[in-house]
């Protein structure tokens, strides 16, 4: 390949010419010093002006759409572009349904490449689809740039840092079965016993009585009907709902995970997650597993935002395979930090001894507490009084739900 030691030969081509009085000599040293010196100018400038963005139809998708990836290269100068290089680093575990991935160096990843030319001031888009068939939070690029001039004697190159994200959530079925137990007495879901009215939700008013207080006097309804009468309000219960997701598969770390396993728990989770939403909890999700390229705990607080579901959906997407602590220590140390209304549900593959422990401690404190095994209905190795049981089974299209009672 040509390089700038090109440039010093042609020179002392032609002084040496010009000393030997050799025309020939100094017209070909006068070729390629003109022919070398402007392929150099030109690699020069070659990459600069050069954008390269990558634009996706969707950001967030749902297993099994097709997501459209529209590679973006503009030329913003006046000198043209005779070849352009593009590899752009791209993660295996999605599919892509035209073209072809080049093997990469790193675990996992491939590279798109193309090879283009673009005259002056032009843009050129290069089109993929992609079929998401994993969960995952997945990372495109960085991506490389390669040009050089129209002679093909030089060349440079470009990285391009800037990474794009797309998340694919994980599967969300409808559920059969599942129990989701109020905790508190007042709160903002319809009870169907009454018990305590909800002083914030007015059903109506009824005629004053002895031992009414004044505080409960409907003093509009009262002139209009020319007697006392008092509010009575709606019975209602709080339903506040954590997730704790355990990601171990097997009973010690160092033997592996079950990647079947794992998808369950965390598809199980996320239709949880979505029916308990759907009927108006506030739902949050704590994991042993971490997010991405962080030591920390994945956390989503309980919450009636509108956008709670999508915060757990993109949780669980991105939340990594290995526990980075036990179950066990999670579940003890953050429930003292989460509402007294919440009920606790525990999703786990892997129920020790240790977790019994510890729920039947959360129990006797007055947590209400609900497991959810995804064995396949290995004994448990501890009986804990009282303590709701329900194994999550794959029916199809459907989680179905079948519950047991301990003690």
């Amino acid at each position: 390949m040509f390089n700038e030691n090109w440039l010093a030969l042609a020179v002392f081509s032609i002084l040496l010419g010009l000393v030997l009085r050799d025309n020939s000599l100094l017209t070909v040293s006068a070729l390629m010093l003109t022919v070398t010196g402007a392929g150099w100018l030109w690699n020069q400038y070659s990459l600069r002006g050069v954008g390269y963005r990558r634009l996706f139809s969707e950001r967030r998708a749902f297993l099994g759409e097709v997501v459209d990836l529209t590679l973006q290269v503009t030329n913003r100068k006046w000198l043209p572009l005779p070849w352009l290089r593009v590899q752009d680093e791209y993660p295996t575990s999605i599919a892509l349904l035209d073209g072809q991935v080049q093997p990469c160096t790193k675990p996992d990843r491939g590279l798109l490449s193309n090879l283009m030319s673009l005259r002056w001031l032009e843009r050129v888009q290069v089109r993929y689809h992609l079929r998401c068939d994993k969960r995952g939070f997945y990372a495109f690029g960085p991506a490389c740039l390669q040009s050089g001039d129209m002679f093909g004697l030089f060349d440079s190159q470009s990285v391009r840092p800037e990474v794009d994200w797309l998340i694919v959530y994980p599967e969300v079925r409808p559920i059969e079965g599942l129990i989701l137990p109020p905790k508190e007495l007042l709160g903002e879901a319809k009870a169907h016993q009454r018990i305590f009215g909800d002083p914030t939700r007015t059903a109506g008013t009824r005629e004053h009585r002895a031992g009414d207080p004044l505080k409960s006097i409907h003093w509009k309804a009262s002139a209009r009907h020319q007697t006392l009468q008092v509010k009575v309000h709606e019975p209602t219960t709080t339903t506040q709902l954590v997730i704790f997701l355990d990601m171990a598969t097997l009973p010690r770390p160092w033997q592996g995970t079950i990647p079947e396993l794992l998808e369950r728990g965390i598809n199980v989770a996320a239709s949880i997650a979505s029916h308990a939403v759907a009927q108006r909890f506030q739902v949050g999700l704590q994991a042993n597993g971490c997010w991405p390229r962080s030591d920390q705990e994945l956390k989503v607080l309980p919450s009636r935002s509108p956008d709670q579901l999508l915060r757990i959906l993109e949780a669980l997407a991105a939340v990594s395979v290995q526990p980075i602590i036990s179950i066990e220590e999670l579940l003890h140390r953050e429930s003292a930090r989460l509402p007294w209304a919440a009920s606790l549900f525990v999703i786990t593959a892997v129920v020790t001894e240790e977790l019994l422990v510890v729920i039947a401690r959360l129990k006797a404190s007055g947590r209400r507490v609900v497991l959810i095994r995804l064995d396949e209905g290995a004994p448990l190795p501890l009986q804990v009084n009282g303590l709701p049981v329900q194994r999550a089974i794959d029916a199809g299209s459907v989680f179905r739900f079948e519950s047991e009672q301990m003690g």
